[in-house]
């Protein structure tokens, strides 16, 4: 009789240990924070139905869908503008279910795939996240250039990512949040804490 076993979830950076070039600081310029927990889903409008899909997001959950680079959120769930009628649905919570519920809400109007084993969501804070950033990716991240609430489909160190700005939080500096194919991760996180180590880096794991 063969051994029973169980499968769990498991972020991609939950083994990548101490990062080398983190500097310790009592104040670090810069902190990423792994996000766990998040439903994740990508969004395409059906042919002819953008205008059905805008008004089914508004009645369902109370809020505009965006039609530009930008990020429209309420009550625990935003989307993310990242193409011609094309969405990156987030939840706070709700893992893969986020997208089967959001599926059931928009079905006619849009198609939604689960993305949420497929992608990995990093919160970056600190009053130097700005600059450490600006060596990674080829966009002007002035707070006049990209504003709050503003959306960026871009390379980091060669890296595709979605990149956006929610509002800043009174205690934390300045915010952004960014996400990539969960198989990139690891790469994209030794760069980062390359980037910001000159700064102090404070790194917080799954």
């Amino acid at each position: 009789m063969s051994d029973s076993f169980s499968l769990a979830p498991r972020s991609p950076l939950a083994a990548a240990g101490p990062v080398a070039a983190a500097v310790p600081v009592s104040a670090p310029g810069v902190t990423a924070a792994v996000l766990d927990g998040f439903g994740l889903a990508t969004v395409l409008a059906r042919r002819g139905s953008s205008q059905a899909l805008a008004q089914r997001v508004r009645e369902r959950f109370g809020m505009d869908l965006p039609t530009e680079p930008k990020l429209s959120a309420a009550s625990g769930l935003a989307f993310a503008g990242t193409g011609p009628s094309a969405w990156l649905a987030m939840a706070d919570r709700g893992g893969n279910e986020f997208a089967a519920r959001l599926r059931s809400d928009l079905h006619g109007v849009a198609s939604v795939s689960d993305q949420s084993d497929g992608y990995v969501l990093i919160r970056l804070t600190g009053a130097r996240v700005r600059d450490a950033l600006s060596k990674l990716v080829p966009i002007d991240l002035h707070a006049r250039a990209f504003k709050t609430g503003d959306v960026a489909s871009t390379v980091a160190s060669h890296i595709g990512v979605t990149l956006w700005r929610p509002a800043d939080e009174p205690d934390a500096g300045h915010l952004f949040e960014i996400a990539m194919f969960r198989s990139l991760a690891r790469s994209f996180w030794h760069a980062l804490a390359d980037a910001a180590a000159e700064y102090g880096f404070e790194a917080h794991l799954p």
